[in-house]
């Protein structure tokens, strides 16, 4: 059975995480694509482009947590937004919002988060400088929900305001 289980979450990762038909995004890339779009689109900012080289890196990254669900960055040279749901009721839509969800906590004059709050995925999500994203959804062996999204180039350079 755990064979049988291991074989699937990686069908529903290989499934999920980017393929373009015929010149068209898939559908688990436009959902991914798409809220980053709409959120850069209020900012006036330029949209971003899947990156299906991206997404392989961020599978990647995936499946090296698949067996703790971590929220750790990894060490690459990209911007990098992860998120963890407990269960698998989670939709990629929960993990973009969950990260744009930050903008209050972000103060551009002072160019810093909150006192005590996280702003940095949603400052990484409209850094005007990024280009293009990837982004993989998988289930942990705990059967948790893991979401990966890598940026390049990077965002949240210190010093710098992202747009």
């Amino acid at each position: 059975m755990a064979s049988t289980s291991s074989t699937l979450s990686i069908l529903f990762v290989l499934l999920t995480v980017h393929v373009v038909h015929g010149g068209q995004l898939s559908s688990t890339a436009m959902q991914f694509l798409n809220p980053h779009n709409a959120l850069r689109q209020r900012m006036r900012l330029p949209p971003l482009q899947w990156s299906a080289a991206l997404a392989k890196v961020a599978l990647g990254y995936a499946m090296q947590r698949r067996a703790d669900c971590a929220l750790v960055h990894s060490t690459m040279n990209y911007g990098e937004n992860l998120f963890w749901g407990q269960g698998k009721s989670w939709h990629i839509g929960d993990a973009v919002a969950a990260w744009a969800a930050e903008k209050p906590y972000y103060d551009y004059g002072r160019n810093t988060c909150a006192r005590g709050k996280e702003c940095h995925h949603y400052t990484q999500m409209v850094w005007r400088a990024t280009k293009r994203v990837g982004c993989a959804k998988i289930y942990c062996n705990s059967g948790d929900t893991y979401v990966v999204c890598e940026y390049d180039p990077h965002g949240n350079v210190i010093g710098q305001k992202p747009y």
